[in-house]
């Protein structure tokens, strides 16, 4: 060790490189991905209600066309949705509310949902999360989940049996119309049955229930009237059609995903499927499906059900396929008799508290994995449960933030109170310490001796400084990634021009904060360095306080760095969550209050208000030593 200052420095020059690194491949990018998010959405709701067509290919499976026993539908079939006043071109995409107006259909209204079920296919192709919206504005368009096959974003679920080799029954497929038997909506506690006869002795009936949040449950009879038994295979799946705008940051996984019985958690992306092709497995106890950064549409089937689980991506008219499937074992039903299987899936918003719910309530495997706690998970969940807590207790996510922090700081007091109390013993030793600096000034190695055995003596422990920044990066970083993945801080809001906990501050300096019409994130390459708001100004301020309580470093380089890590911090954490800064700032102000009274406990003199002096007040000239 040179000197007692560059343990610090070290400690805060790799805090700053991590900080620069997750500016660089996350924060930078993150503000400029959600404007383009932004524009992106409105032109999918302009198309989703303007007339016309957009020129992109359609694909639909093809249940009942298997080659092989129990054979999972694959993309490649032609079937058109009959759109009036369009022409029926395979592969042709239609505006969303078109192809829903094709197809008759039973309707979908729960307290959570709206949509409906389609009775061309027997499909889950329509649900918007009507508890959710496009932005703050709470008259913003609801998100949409799951769309039909044949408009621009297709997304849904189907059931269905599949053939044992050799059969030519006729079986359901995606241009099957079902019947439904009576009439009303699927709504909580209203369930609907469909069915459909092939004219050849099989009768079909798929009664579908729905919760009062997101689980869906389909139980498909076959009825067989027909003199030779028949024996078919239950599947299961969920397609996508095209690959969505994703955010691509390597703290969250979107795509394919899973929990395979002892296989553990599968987190496939789009990128890798497309050059694996399928991934198989043969298991128990699994749950699988495609997941977003907040929505997600899963199969459940029960735990002790053995599965052939497939993931898979494929080409279909120019455009990517992704599919999660699964077969079950085979249903023989004798002459005369009924064979039944049951699904379900989960269709909607990821809660915490709703996931964490269905993964008790139906004993699912770690179902809770389908949030991304990622490898910090026993920092990141007890967080977000301490966050929720709060926010029950105050009604406001932004409180939540303040009062885990505190609670932080209380839990390491303890550690904080010896490292600062070091630090202030180290300050009452500071005129021996430039003693022996001076003394062997020009044997490094005798002056390095000479501190260490004065460290020794005095009980200092020099790396004391460095404590509370390290104890700070990593619940800086689980508080980031529960801002980042949680449904629940999104569009959280805390006070006055902060409606969103989860996005960056949106006011900026450089246009005084609104006063001047300009918006600075046009300018290119600089623009995201210009959103500098008011919440991370006051978190450079707080840390301008915090770094001025210690005495300036000797070293005029080391001071020059200090001086100017408040600003370069500000600057980096503009684009951040604004949730993140609000906890930098407040942290920072908890610490300046804390260090000054353990400092005055221990004797030593808080040095803060002498430094800002010192750092605008006029230099004193050095005098010559003698």
């Amino acid at each position: 060790m040179i000197g007692d200052q560059k343990n610090m420095f070290l400690a805060i020059g790799l805090s700053l490189l991590v900080i620069l690194g997750w500016q660089y491949f996350i924060g930078g990018p993150q503000l400029e991905r959600q404007r383009e998010e932004a524009k992106l959405r409105q032109a999918q709701q302009v198309q989703q209600t303007a007339p016309g067509t957009t020129p992109q290919p359609g694909v639909t499976p093809q249940p009942g066309a298997a080659s092989q026993p129990g054979a999972i539908p694959q993309p490649g079939g032609t079937a058109t949705p009959a759109v009036p006043g369009q022409p029926a071109v395979a592969g042709q995409t239609y505006t969303r509310a078109a192809v829903l107006a094709a197809s008759p259909r039973v309707a979908i209204e729960t307290p959570t949902i709206n949509g409906s079920v389609s009775l061309r296919g027997g499909r889950l192709d329509d649900v918007s999360l009507i508890k959710y919206r496009e932005t703050v504005d709470p008259k913003s368009p609801a998100i949409v989940l799951l769309a039909p096959s044949g408009s621009p974003h297709p997304f849904y679920a189907q059931f269905g049996w599949s053939n044992a080799a050799g059969s030519k029954a006729r079986i359901p497929d995606d241009n099957t119309l079902w019947t439904q038997q009576g009439s009303g909506t699927l709504g909580i506690g209203k369930p609907i049955t469909l069915s459909w006869d092939n004219g050849e002795g099989l009768e079909f009936r798929r009664m579908i229930t729905v919760d009062e949040n997101y689980l869906f449950t389909v139980e498909d009879n076959v009825i067989n009237r027909g003199s030779e038994p028949l024996t078919l295979y239950p599947y299961a799946l969920i397609s996508r059609h095209g690959k969505p705008e994703i955010l691509g940051y390597y703290i969250l996984h979107e795509g394919l995903i899973g929990v395979m019985g002892d296989k553990g958690l599968q987190e496939v992306s789009y990128s890798k499927i497309e050059s694996e092709k399928q991934l198989a497995f043969n298991v128990t106890n699994a749950w699988l499906g495609i997941t977003d950064k907040y929505w997600a549409a899963t199969l459940l089937p029960e735990t002790n059900a053995k599965v052939q689980a497939t993931f898979s991506a494929r080409d279909h008219n120019n455009r990517k396929v992704y599919q999660t499937d699964y077969l079950l074992d085979p249903v023989t039903v004798a002459a005369g008799g009924t064979g039944s299987a049951k699904a379900r899936l989960f269709a909607g918003a990821k809660e915490v508290a709703l996931i964490d719910g269905y993964d008790n309530a139906l004993k699912l495997n770690r179902f809770e994995l389908l949030i991304d706690w990622g490898w910090f998970y026993f920092i990141t969940k007890p967080l977000f449960w301490a966050l929720d807590y709060f926010f029950r207790l105050f009604g406001n996510f932004g409180f939540a933030i303040l009062a885990v922090t505190v609670i932080i700081k209380l839990v390491f007091f303890p550690l904080a109170s010896k490292s600062y109390a070091s630090m202030a013993k180290m300050k009452t030793v500071q005129p021996q310490m430039m003693q022996l600096r001076e003394r062997y000034k020009d044997d490094k190695v005798k002056q390095q001796q000479a501190l260490m055995e004065l460290y020794k003596q005095e009980k200092i422990n020099p790396l004391a400084g460095c404590l509370p920044i390290l104890i700070q990066i990593p619940v800086f970083f689980a508080l980031y990634k529960v801002l980042f993945i949680t449904i629940e801080m999104r569009h959280a809001p805390f006070f006055g021009w902060i409606r969103d906990l989860a996005a960056p501050d949106p006011t900026t300096l450089f246009n005084l904060f609104g006063l001047i019409p300009w918006n600075p994130a046009s300018v290119p390459v600089i623009g995201v360095y210009l959103m500098i708001g008011i919440w991370p100004i006051i978190m450079g301020i707080t840390m301008f306080f915090q770094m001025k309580l210690n005495p300036s470093p000797p070293d005029p380089t080391q001071k020059m760095i200090f001086d100017w890590m408040p600003l370069l911090f500000t600057i980096m954490l503009a684009s951040f969550p604004a949730g993140l800064v609000i906890y930098w700032a407040w942290n920072n102000t908890l610490s300046v209050l804390q260090q000054s009274y353990i400092m005055k406990k221990n004797g030593a003199k808080v040095e803060l208000w002498d430094n800002i002096k010192e750092l605008f007040g006029k230099k004193k000239p050095q005098t010559p030593s003698t």
